[in-house]
C-alpha cells in the first residue's frame, strides 16, 4: 500500500527550505482541487468501464444532447472550458465512432457546426443519469454546506477566468 503524501504544510516547508522566496502560498488550494478532482474520476470511473464513451467524450455530447440548432466548436471549446485543438481532436474521434456529425458552417467555411447522432444520443441517455447519481452519493456528505461551497467554487473560477490564456 503506497504511503500518504506529506501534508501540505510539511511540503510548503520543504520547498521554503530548498528554494527561499518562493511562493508556495497555492499549493494547499490546488492540492486539494486535484485531489477533489481525482476523487470524482475514481467514483465515475467504474460506469465507463467497457462503456462506448468515456466521461470526457460525455462531457462533451451533453451541451449537444438537448439543442435543436447546430454548435459550433468553438463555442462548444469555450462553453467547456477546453482548448479548441482537444475539443477538435475529441470531435474527429466521436465523429468517427458516429456520435457526432460535422458539417462546414454556411456563414464561416473555418467552423464546424456540430449535431449529436441519434447513437450519441442514445450513448448520453444510458450514461449520464448512471454518472448523476455516482455524483449525488459522493456529494450527499455536503449537507447544508453545499451551498457555501457552490459559492467559494464559483468565486473560484471568477477569480481565474481572467487570468487564463484563450486559444
Amino acid at each position: 500500500m503506497p504511503s500518504a503524501p506529506p501534508p501540505p504544510a510539511l511540503l510548503r516547508k520543504q520547498w521554503a527550505e530548498h528554494h527561499p522566496g518562493l511562493d508556495t502560498s497555492p499549493m494547499e488550494l490546488v492540492g486539494l482541487l486535484k485531489h477533489a478532482s481525482a476523487l470524482l474520476g475514481r467514483a465515475v470511473e467504474p460506469i465507463y468501464a467497457g462503456a462506448p464513451l468515456t466521461a470526457a467524450e460525455v462531457d462533451m455530447l451533453i451541451p449537444l444532447r438537448h439543442t435543436t440548432d447546430p454548435v459550433i466548436a468553438r463555442s462548444l471549446a469555450e462553453r467547456l472550458g477546453l482548448s479548441r485543438a482537444g475539443v477538435s481532436k475529441t470531435l474527429a474521434k466521436l465523429e468517427r465512432r458516429g456520435f457526432i456529425h460535422r458539417a462546414p458552417s454556411p456563414a464561416d467555411r473555418r467552423a464546424a457546426l456540430v449535431t449529436i447522432t441519434p447513437e450519441g444520443a442514445e450513448a448520453v441517455d444510458a450514461l449520464f443519469p448512471r454518472q448523476l447519481a455516482a455524483e449525488v452519493e459522493l456529494l450527499a456528505g455536503l449537507g447544508e454546506d453545499r451551498e457555501w461551497v457552490l459559492r467559494a467554487l464559483g468565486r473560484l473560477v471568477e477569480a481565474m477566468e481572467n487570468h487564463v490564456v484563450r486559444d
